[in-house]
């Protein structure tokens, strides 16, 4: 797929949008200061989706960091089946500069083929600061638009345990405020390709993903995504859909996120900190003996 036009904005904003300065009273030992502190940006994205010589179709908003705003509706589109591998993204555009104060806060998706509205109904979307946006979605229906996943990589133990180190030493908004989450794409061998950082943790996976459509790597057979809080059925159905063999997080796996690792053919990792972790589902990818 030829890299579709980006927006002039597509770039990170600076820092100052992403990790704001503001003056707080912090009180410590019974010590009262005030100080600069940094909070994560959080900002309003409304995604549309047009073909040749449709007008833009409503998709959804979403909060969000600043930021690959591109990725975030490229990845959002695909990783809930509004779009799929096949389909050409031609470009993007932003809002209108001479109207929009912040012209990065409405991009528009354009494709090589019509939009089908009545996806966007069928999905029934919730967006939310805590984990960006939601389809409602059953096990059964993410099943139908995730192609099966390959045996894929068998990741050694150790490889695994560094992991969320290598995640962090790389995340420079969390550097800044301590409170955003971040999705990273690894090698099997543990090498980081790509990070990408958002207060909501939907997002984060989203711009991940969106980042390797474009470069037109999908599907991520040889993969590993590690994402930096709890394990959800939606981040699941996300590393799914793209192909994801080996997704871990740094915290607990919800039920329902175990059910569709095993049914989606997913390898899931949970508490991925310190000296050990725990594999929940698919643990052929681990290369773990039994005690």
């Amino acid at each position: 797929m030829p890299a579709p036009d980006r927006p002039a904005d597509a770039r990170p904003p600076s820092i100052e949008r992403q990790a704001t300065r503001v003056t707080i009273t912090a009180y410590r030992g019974g010590v009262a200061e005030e100080r600069e502190d940094r909070l994560s940006g959080e900002e309003p994205l409304a995604i549309h989706a047009a073909g040749p010589g449709q007008d833009p179709v409503d998709v959804a908003v979403t909060m969000r960091t600043p930021g690959h705003e591109d990725e975030l509706a490229a990845g959002f589109l695909r990783t809930e089946g509004l779009i799929h591998d096949t389909d050409a993204i031609t470009g993007f555009t932003a809002g209108d500069p001479a109207t929009d104060s912040r012209p990065d806060d409405t991009i528009t998706v354009h494709l090589a083929r019509s939009f089908d509205p009545g996806l966007v109904a069928e999905r029934h979307f919730v967006a939310t600061a805590s984990c960006g946006i939601c389809g409602k979605a059953s096990l059964d229906e993410v099943a139908v638009r995730s192609d099966p996943i390959p045996p894929g990589p068998v990741i050694d133990p150790a490889t695994l345990l560094a992991l969320p180190a290598t995640l962090r030493a790389a995340q420079q908004v969390f550097e800044h405020t301590g409170g955003i989450h971040a999705a990273g794409l690894f090698t099997g061998d543990g090498s980081l390709l790509e990070l990408r950082e958002d207060v909501g943790r939907h997002n984060a996976l989203d711009k991940l993903v969106g980042s390797q459509v474009l470069a037109g790597a999908l599907p991520l057979h040889d993969r590993v995504v590690l994402v930096s809080g709890r394990a959800s059925f939606e981040l699941v159905q996300k590393a799914a859909v793209a192909g994801v063999p080996v997704l871990a997080a740094v915290s607990a796996p919800s039920d329902l996120a175990v059910d569709a690792a095993e049914r989606l053919g997913v390898t899931l990792v949970g508490f991925l900190r310190g000296d050990g972790f725990n594999v929940y589902a698919r643990r052929d990818r681990v290369r773990v003996g039994r005690a």
